[in-house]
């Protein structure tokens, strides 16, 4: 078991993160679209949007990932601060996680936070129509935010894995020899 880390981490990690997956599909599916309607009164064209759902999905996403990024920080300190990782294959692996998971997170938050961002301006406001089409938020935004969502999980899981591995395990000793100082002299 040594090196392996908390399994209840793990868990987390992976049903926050999935949960924040299953979010950002959701909001994809659920995205606003809008459809041209004519006031009579004024005889102008306007766009009306439907439910604001996806931007709550978005938000949930954003959250979740949230939620598990810091439990992850939380427990391994950031990697700064706790124990220091024992040199060797394992310590570069960690930073190689660290690195690369903290890129796809951000990457990820970017993606369902601007997604859910759009659509909320695109579900509140009433716009009148250019060229007769309304506008909607582009297809893929949020699955974008999904896979980077999957795979920061899996990063993180690795980084974590990594990051047991080189705070459990101590750095061999060098047995180097020497030349002695000592008082007692040869004749």
């Amino acid at each position: 078991m040594e090196g392996k880390g908390s399994t209840l981490v793990h868990l987390l990690v992976i049903v926050l993160s999935l949960t924040a997956f299953g979010f950002a599909i959701a909001a994809e599916r659920r995205r606003s679209t809008g459809t041209l309607h004519k006031d009579e009164v004024t005889n102008q064209t306007y766009c009306v949007y439907h439910s604001d759902v996806a931007t709550g999905y978005g938000v949930g996403a954003f959250l979740f990932l949230l939620s598990s990024e810091s439990l992850l920080m939380g427990v391994t300190k950031c990697m700064c601060f706790g124990r220091p990782l024992a040199p060797g294959g394992n310590r570069a692996w960690t930073i190689i996680y660290f690195v690369t998971s903290w890129m796809t997170f951000i990457v990820a938050e970017a993606c369902v936070i601007a997604g859910a961002r759009k659509n909320a301006y695109h579900t509140k406001y009433r716009n009148m129509a250019d060229n007769f089409s309304c506008e909607s938020l582009r297809k893929g935004i949020f699955i974008a935010g999904a896979v980077f969502v999957v795979a920061t999980m899996i990063l993180n899981v690795y980084f974590y894995m990594y990051f047991t591995k080189a705070t459990t395990t101590h750095s061999p000793r060098k047995n180097n020899s020497t030349v002695g100082m000592t008082s007692s002299a040869r004749v």
